[in-house]
C-alpha cells in the first residue's frame, strides 16, 4: 500500500476514535515511520491495541496535557493519559526548544503510554544538532538479576548524536535480547523465536513466543543488562513521576487502568565544549571505521547507518500489510 494511502486510512481511524487532526497525523506519521525502518513491532501491529485502549477509557483522545516550566532548561509534563506518540512529540519539541535557548533541555513525562521507536524523536533533535538521550520504562518482561518475576520493561536506551553526514547516530536499544514487539509478532503468527532469549512460567528455555510471553525475557549482558533496566526505571519511572517497579500495565493485556509510562528525554548543543564538534565526530567515525576488520566484514557501520539505509530503501516501495494486520485495519474502519 502507498504511503499517502495509508496515512488516508490511519488519520480515518484515528479520528474515528476521537483523536484531533494534529494528533491523528503525529501517530500515523510514528506508525508508517516504524514500519520503513523495519521495526514492525512498532508499527501497524499495535494499531488494534491503542483503539482498543481508547475504546476501553485507558488512553484519553483528548487530554488535557499540562506542561510546567520549572526552569528555561527544565519542563515537567503530564500527558493526561494521552496516546504516548503525542506526549513523546511534545516532550521532544519543548526538550528541543530549551535546548536551542539555554544550551540544554531536560524534559520529565509522566502519565504517558507507549509511544514507539525512541530513536523517532531522537532524529528530530538531531536534526537540530542537538545531542539528546532518551528513557522509557515499559510494563513488566525483565526481571531483577537472579529473580523469576517480571519487573522491569524492556526498557530502551536511546542516544543520538549529529555526525559530518545526512546519517545521524542513533543508538535504539532495548536491554532485553529481543524486542518484545517482536515477540509479540511471532506469537501472532505463529512462529518461534531464538533460542537463548526467553524462559516459560517456570523458569525453562523457551522459543515458544506464547511461552516467551507469559514467562520472562532475558536482558543482555546478565547482571548488567538487568541493572541497565533498573537505571532507566528509576530515571524514566521513578523521577518522573510516572509507573515504576512492574506497576506499568501491559498494553495489550492489561486493562485495568492507563499504563502511567513515563519518559525522559535530555537534549544539548553539540558545541557547548568543543566548538568544531562537527570536525572532531568526523574525525571519530573515519578513524574508527579505518580499523583493521575481521573475516566477512566488508566495513564497520555506526549505530543508525542499517536503519537510515533500511528507511530509504523502503520510502520508495509500498507498504506490505499481512493479512493478519489487514483483517485490523478493515474491522476498526468498520466499527
Amino acid at each position: 500500500m502507498k504511503k499517502t494511502k495509508l496515512k488516508t486510512i490511519l488519520k480515518k481511524i484515528f479520528l474515528k476514535y476521537g483523536l484531533s487532526n494534529s494528533h491523528s497525523s503525529i501517530c500515523s506519521n510514528a506508525l508508517i515511520n516504524a514500519e520503513l525502518v523495519g521495526a514492525y513491532g512498532h508499527g501497524l501491529s499495535r494499531l488494534k491495541m491503542y483503539c482498543d485502549r481508547i475504546k476501553k477509557k485507558l488512553i484519553n483522545p483528548k487530554p488535557k496535557i499540562k506542561i510546567k516550566n520549572i526552569s528555561s532548561s527544565i519542563v515537567h509534563i503530564d500527558a493526561n493519559n494521552s496516546i504516548g506518540f503525542v506526549a513523546a512529540d511534545i516532550g521532544i519539541k519543548k526538550a528541543i526548544q530549551c535546548a536551542k535557548k539555554t544550551g540544554i533541555g531536560l524534559v520529565a513525562i509522566k502519565n504517558s503510554g507507549h509511544y514507539g521507536l525512541s530513536g523517532y524523536y531522537a532524529e528530530k533533535a538531531v536534526k537540530k544538532n542537538l545531542i539528546t538521550m532518551i528513557y522509557t520504562n515499559a510494563p513488566p518482561a525483565i526481571p531483577p538479576h537472579g529473580g523469576l518475576k517480571s519487573l522491569f520493561g524492556t526498557n530502551p536506551i536511546c542516544f543520538g548524536s549529529p555526525t559530518n553526514s545526512k546519517i545521524p547516530f542513533i543508538l535504539d536499544t532495548s536491554i532485553s535480547k529481543i524486542n518484545r514487539g517482536k515477540i509479540r509478532v511471532a506469537a501472532r503468527n505463529n512462529k518461534k523465536i531464538p533460542a537463548g532469549v526467553a524462559l516459560d512460567k517456570n523458569g525453562k528455555p523457551t522459543t515458544n513466543a506464547k511461552k516467551a510471553l507469559e514467562g520472562v525475557q532475558l536482558p543482555i549482558a546478565g547482571y548488567r543488562g538487568s541493572g541497565l533496566a533498573w537505571m532507566v526505571d528509576i530515571l524514566s519511572g521513578v523521577l518522573t513521576g510516572g509507573n515504576h517497579a512492574g506497576r506499568v500495565k501491559d498494553p495489550f493485556d492489561d486493562f485495568s487502568g492507563p499504563q502511567n509510562i513515563g519518559h525522559l528525554i535530555i537534549t544539548f548543543k553539540s558545541n557547548l565544549f568543543a566548538k568544531n564538534f562537527k570536525k572532531r565526530i568526523k574525525d571519530n567515525i573515519k578513524t574508527i571505521k579505518r580499523i583493521p576488520k575481521i573475516k566477512g566484514t566488508k566495513k564497520i557501520l555506526y549505530p543508525g547507518e542499517n536503519k537510515f539505509s533500511r528507511f530509504k530503501k523502503n520510502s520508495n516501495k509500498d507498504i506490505l500489510i499481512n493479512k493478519n494486520i489487514y483483517s485490523d485495519i478493515k474491522s476498526l474502519l468498520k466499527n
